[in-house]
């Protein structure tokens, strides 16, 4: 039987331009089924083949789910970015570049079964097909487990159609004065990484108040949103550029990856990237001032970008803003001063 013939999908996907490129796939064969099986060794729920070979992967609009246990998102639920396919094409597939192997043989997410979905946090939590009580070939339970709290395991829903009927809409969680209060904190008073605490010092010259700046561009962001988050607003664009130009003061950017992404194996703030200057902080060496996660498409977007309109050019050893970009960027951050 259909677990979901009678369920109400309107509303429920995110069908955008990012979530056709990057995780959705056609139905997937029952070839393809048994071959990703095989590859990861576990028996995929009949609920999860149901619902791909009606949509198979996809962002979610219907993104939060209930929990009785408190996790590092919030006390009362979760957020999920968006499912994986059953299949190899997408980046975000089950067998797929950034898919359940990856995330357990490069993140170090336990083996008790199969990463199936995303948070907002960028890799630093996820949802799990979790098999440690029925096997491999039985019926696994959903459980959200948490990097940052040492791969914390908490149980989500019996079963993968149980979780996915208890997926609701963020509104259920309204919570948006409590959260507009508690980040414009974060913000004004947070303490900085100390990635951006060295490259401010090293830009004093330049920018002499840089962290009144910081604090004033981070603290307009959050009154326009609600919540300090990062997306593809000018003045997203604008904290993009004032990170970029930050870290360029202690380095050149090989890449865009050599920029964003923390270094293997790395548990220090010695070598810089953006992932350690505003999204995430380490647990041996917190700070405060942090969006606590960040969708990496809408920073490459930025990038793009700026690349193509001509104000991050090559030079030597990398990349770096061309002399009119750092000089526009100055003074358009100046006015964010207040």
């Amino acid at each position: 039987m259909d677990p979901f013939a009678t369920f109400d999908f309107e509303g429920f996907w995110d069908d955008g331009d990012y979530s056709q490129q990057n995780y959705r796939e056609p139905p997937p064969s029952e070839a393809l089924i048994a071959e990703l099986e095989t590859a990861l060794g576990y028996r995929i729920p009949p609920a999860y083949i149901a619902l791909a070979q009606r949509h198979n992967g996809g962002l979610l609009q219907r993104c939060c789910h209930p929990m009785d246990e408190a996790t590092s998102w919030a006390e009362d639920h979760i957020q999920v970015c968006g499912l994986y396919a059953l299949g190899r094409q997408k980046p975000y597939s089950l067998g797929g570049e950034f898919g359940s192997r990856f995330m357990q043989e490069e993140w170090g997410y336990p083996d008790i079964g199969l990463v199936f979905a995303d948070c907002p946090s960028a890799g630093h939590d996820v949802i799990m097909l979790d098999y440690r009580q029925c096997g491999p070939q039985g019926e696994p339970q959903v459980v959200h487990v948490d990097q940052e709290d040492d791969y914390r395991i908490t149980v989500v829903a019996p079963d993968f159609a149980t979780f996915i009927a208890g997926l609701v809409d963020e509104e259920a969680f309204d919570d948006a004065a409590e959260t507009l209060e508690i980040d414009l904190v974060t913000v004004d008073r947070g303490t900085l990484s100390p990635i951006v605490q060295r490259a401010l010092g090293h830009a004093a010259d330049l920018l002499p108040d840089g962290e009144r700046v910081l604090r004033a561009l981070a603290r307009r962001i959050t009154e326009a949103k609600g919540f300090f988050a990062l997306h593809a607003d000018a003045d997203s664009h604008r904290m993009y550029d004032l990170m970029f130009w930050l870290y360029s003061q202690l380095t050149t950017a090989q890449s865009f990856t050599h920029f964003v992404k923390l270094p293997a194996k790395q548990n220090d703030y010695a070598t810089p990237c953006y992932e350690l200057m505003l999204p995430f902080d380490l647990v041996v060496e917190p700070f405060g001032f942090k969006t606590g996660g960040f969708a990496p498409g809408f920073v490459e977007d930025w990038w793009n970008a700026r690349v193509a309109e001509g104000a991050i050019v090559p030079v030597e050893g990398g990349y770096r803003f061309s002399a009119e970009a750092e000089r526009r960027l100055l003074a358009e951050v100046a006015t964010a001063r207040g």
